[in-house]
């Protein structure tokens, strides 16, 4: 039995806290991530003792919260310029308090009808978005998942035997190097090996080079993977074009847009993605650029049956009856949180335009680091931004050891990316507090810390 009282009290005091948090985040008043070692901190929060011993009160809690927040990283701070994870709204932290004491597992639709009604319509929704109206879909638990549901239904497709079968040996999947790594894992996942995936021709920028697609005359060719936009540089490959290609030879084009979907918002930017419609496939993370918390990420079929196709499972005990609002046949997960609830509260409270605003806002930010720093001595920029995400180098040091300095220091979070073969510094731009004196200061450290006095060379 819940103690009312009690919950009452903790979670009022996890409100005050986190409101707290957030505050200080956006307003850069602390670091931006600390990053203590495992056991020291273990014993800093106490961990092993509260697990053999609990006893854990309402004011004990707000003591553990509060180290506990101190010692992570904060993804509304405007220096958190590192990875492709939201600075989620609290709308979207609506709904994971709520799923946490509610727990519907609403991939059986008796287990969660509210939440699986509202996953149907924002699906609705993202379908009517990317140019999917009569198709169907399914969120999962992130884009790795969602990628390798694509390439089971691209499979079922393609060789519809290989459930009972298992996988032939001339299957090959078409896709950049700068694809997502989980794409070359969902590949090995389904059993078709490494070496069943061709890479396609790039420019220097790793973006398919549509001028020399290649000749699959006696190939099987499962699927081709196209970016929108790419993992590490934010750069957009040409939808249009190689969905006519694929089109042309009955080819599954499948577009990876976890990240750059959201920019289908943004008036301003929607033609980035101009040819979406043309793929039989499509994934759009939310945990991205529509600010859910991690994690929910669409899978998108421009016709419903592929996604029907992509499993068939048998199993008594739930497979059953009626399954004609369930969504386990469609999806990896069996026990599947109330996803929808983080998106459809975000639009509720936001609005489409909202969020395309937003969008708009961060893909400005990264425009303007550009712009601040293309003339700056030292500084290299290998090509003008079309999103949220920038690389450049500075000087001719090691990019990784200059990235660990400025992490070091508490007041930046970056990463890096190959490009070319050569390491860059990369930042992706999610806070909405990131600002003008957010970036000149960067600049600065950047600059600072990869001084020649401070031993960069490589």
């Amino acid at each position: 039995m819940w103690n009312i009282e009690e919950f009452v009290d903790a979670a009022g005091i996890a409100v005050e806290e986190l409101a707290a948090y957030v505050d200080e985040s956006q307003r850069g008043a602390v670091p931006v991530l600390a990053r203590r070692p495992p056991g020291e901190l273990a014993r800093m929060l106490g961990l092993r003792e509260w697990i053999a011993e609990g006893g854990m009160t309402p004011e004990a809690f707000r003591e553990f919260l509060r180290c506990f927040l101190r010692e992570g990283t904060r993804l509304h701070h405007p220096a958190y310029l590192a990875h492709q994870t939201a600075s989620p709204d609290f709308p979207a932290a609506l709904a994971d308090f709520v799923h946490g004491a509610t727990n519907n597992p609403m991939a059986i639709y008796e287990m969660g009808a509210a939440a699986a009604t509202a996953e149907f319509e924002v699906l609705r929704w993202m379908l009517a978005k990317v140019g999917f109206p009569e198709g169907g879909g399914v969120l999962t638990h992130g884009g790795s998942l969602a990628n390798l549901t694509v390439m089971l239904a691209a499979r079922a497709r393609a060789v519809p035997e290989a459930w009972d079968e298992g996988v032939p040996g001339d299957l090959v999947v078409l896709a950049p190097p700068s694809a997502h790594y989980s794409v070359s894992r969902a590949v090995s996942i389904l059993g078709l090996g490494q070496r069943a995936i061709v890479p396609l021709a790039t420019d220097e920028l790793g973006r398919i080079d549509t001028g020399r697609l290649p000749d699959i005359a006696g190939k099987r060719v499962m699927a081709l993977v196209a970016g929108a936009c790419a993992t590490g540089t934010g750069l957009h490959d040409d939808l249009r074009t190689i969905g006519r290609w694929c089109r042309e030879r009955d080819v599954w084009f499948h577009v990876d847009a976890a990240h750059g979907a959201s920019a289908l918002l943004s008036p301003g930017h929607s033609g980035l993605l101009d040819g979406i419609e043309l793929a039989d496939s499509v994934i759009w993370d939310a945990h991205k650029m529509l600010r859910t918390s991690a994690l929910a990420a669409a899978v998108l079929m421009r016709r419903e049956s592929d996604l029907d196709a992509a499993f068939q499972q048998e199993a008594s005990y739930l497979f059953y009856g009626d399954q004609g609002f369930d969504l386990i046949n469609r999806t990896v997960e069996c026990t599947k949180a109330e996803l929808g609830l983080k998106i459809f509260l975000n639009l509720a409270w936001r609005g489409e335009r909202g969020l395309g605003d937003y969008v708009a806002g961060q893909y400005a930010t990264a425009h303007r680091f550009w712009e601040l720093g293309r003339d700056r001595p030292g500084f290299a920029f290998p090509y003008e931004p079309e999103s949220n995400i920038v690389c450049f180098r500075y000087g001719t040091g090691d990019q990784a050891v200059l990235r660990e300095r400025l992490m070091d220091s508490g007041r930046f979070h970056l990463t890096s990316a190959e490009l070319g073969g050569v390491r860059h510094l990369r930042i992706t731009v999610m806070a909405p507090a990131t600002d003008d004196k957010t970036l000149e200061a960067l600049l600065d450290a950047v600059a600072e810390h990869g001084s020649p006095g401070g031993s960069m060379e490589e």
